[in-house]
């Protein structure tokens, strides 16, 4: 019977191009649950076969559990009584002992072919699939097989793939034997279907798209620095050329518009974009706004973003349709974007304007000429007329050093007050917060910084919002929170 297996385990590896030790680990899975089947109870059954001679040995095993995470006596073993039949045992080892092995012929040659061949099948899988992973495939081309519930499953070689409805083009009519192009979207090996996930709608899939049409970019003599997609209706994409010789967006679009054409063709007709990068941010957003002509741009870098000015005519079109337009170039540059009519612009310039200024003639205890000259001069807050290099300052013409002098005096000390008046706040907030229960005083520093100073304002606050201002885990910002708003059910 040894040589039988010995026998079985080499005709079947060599049938199914498979290793060996596959053949009898399914074999061994084989027996082991023949074996099972001698109790009433559940057990826990291991076989070894001997990879040399073909016997094998049967064995009941008990894995070591503490008092707390023993279940049941079928499966698991007390550490200590593990440790009187062997002493050096640890938790989560097994403690065995032998059983008298089932006649190779008795477990049935159908139900040991059954398992054997659903092991290699699994095997034979896992090759597949990590070939396919060795070859870092991004672009995925392949022929719809199937459609079940809305998703559509794609035959490549020897994988079969999924694609969700989720992760398909809107309104795009797939059909059984379609041959499509996808980006490799992740691999689940847990699935029990497709392990392999793809999409249509990333940007990654518009940019490899580029690569097969645009020799020039898997050269490196271009590059798509960004892409953005509103899948099925429009997109933008960023070229820069490394070849001054080279016009990025012309080789883009191709002879004819050609390149740009087979993109689109594959994407269902999605329109796109080809923009040339620039290093300068407002630069940049300009070029990703087109074909809407812009006017002027004010960048705001503490806030990364930028009010974009477009005549009353071009706004529709700057936007675009649903806020296509604006909504792209945002996604692609990486700025925030805000456009506005020159109309708005000047309104909120004088809003801002007008707010500065009073801030400077209340703060500083000066008169609105002396704060409309600071603000005309490009100083929007007490820190920079505090702190901006003296030399800057000095090339103020309606200003002597001695005034200088006494403004900056002024800035500093306005500021002193208000971090001293702050840290008042923040030392009586902390008072009133640490009487609630569960509060720690770090905590309550870290909310009355924040200007959460009362019962009523950390009860105001989402989970989520707590979680977000002092780092601590979701469960205990929700029991505090609840901690806080109990007066509201008393």
């Amino acid at each position: 019977m040894s040589r039988e297996i010995l026998l079985l385990v080499d005709a079947l590896s060599r049938e199914k191009n498979v290793d060996k030790e596959v053949v009898f680990g399914a074999l061994e899975s084989a027996l082991a649950s023949a074996t099972k089947k001698r109790f009433e109870d559940e057990a826990d059954v291991r076989v070894e076969i001997n990879r040399n001679t073909g016997e094998y040995d049967s064995f009941r095993r008990w894995q070591v559990m503490d008092d707390e995470t023993f279940e049941t006596p079928d499966l698991h073993i007390k550490l200590e009584e593990a440790q009187k039949r062997e002493p050096n045992i640890q938790l989560e080892e097994f403690i065995e002992e032998p059983l008298e092995s089932i006649d190779f012929g008795r477990i049935g040659a159908q139900a040991a072919k059954q398992v054997i061949f659903q092991k290699i099948r699994d095997a034979e899988r896992e090759q597949v699939l990590s070939d396919f992973m060795d070859r870092k495939e991004h672009l995925v081309s392949g022929t719809i097989k199937r459609l079940e519930r809305g998703n559509a499953i794609i035959e490549f070689g020897k994988i079969e793939a999924l694609l969700p409805r989720e992760q398909m083009i809107p309104k795009e009519n797939l059909r059984i034997g379609d041959r499509v192009k996808a980006h490799l979207l992740r691999v689940d090996r847990n699935a029990r279907g497709p392990q392999v996930i793809l999409s249509r709608t990333s940007n990654e899939l518009l940019v490899k798209l580029f690569e097969l049409e645009v020799p020039e970019i898997e050269e490196k003599l271009l590059e798509i620095v960004s892409a953005a997609r509103d899948a099925g209706s429009r997109a933008k994409i960023a070229v820069l050329s490394h070849d001054q010789r080279i016009d990025p967006v012309g080789t883009c679009v191709g002879m004819r518009g050609s390149r740009v054409q087979g993109v689109t063709n594959e994407l269902a007709g999605e329109r796109v974009d080809i923009i040339l990068w620039a290093e300068d941010p407002a630069t940049y957003v300009i070029n990703a706004l087109a074909p809407a002509e812009v006017s002027s741009i004010v960048v705001d870098e503490e806030k990364h973003s930028m009010d974009v000015v477009v005549e009353e005519e071009k706004l529709a079109q700057a936007i675009g349709r649903g806020g296509q337009n604006v909504r792209l170039a945002s996604e692609l540059t990486g700025w925030e974007l805000n456009i506005m009519t020159v109309e708005q612009s000047n309104e909120k310039h004088n809003e801002e304007f007008s707010k500065i200024r009073t801030e400077f003639m209340n703060r500083l205890d000066v008169d609105e000429e002396v704060a409309d000259i600071l603000v005309q001069e490009g100083f929007s807050s007490l820190d920079e007329v505090a702190y901006v290099p003296l030399e800057e300052m000095l090339e103020i013409e309606s200003f002597d050093e001695a005034t200088i002098e006494e403004l900056r005096s002024r800035a500093r000390n306005a500021l002193l007050t208000a971090a001293i008046a702050k840290e008042e706040q923040v030392e009586h907030g902390i008072e009133d917060l640490l009487k609630i229960d569960g509060m720690d005083e770090e905590t309550a520093r870290a909310l009355a910084a924040k200007g959460i100073a009362t019962q009523d304002d950390l009860a105001d606050l989402g989970g989520d919002e707590l979680v977000e201002i002092t780092g601590m885990d979701a469960g205990r910002a929700n029991a505090l929170i609840m901690t806080a708003r109990a007066p509201w059910f008393a």
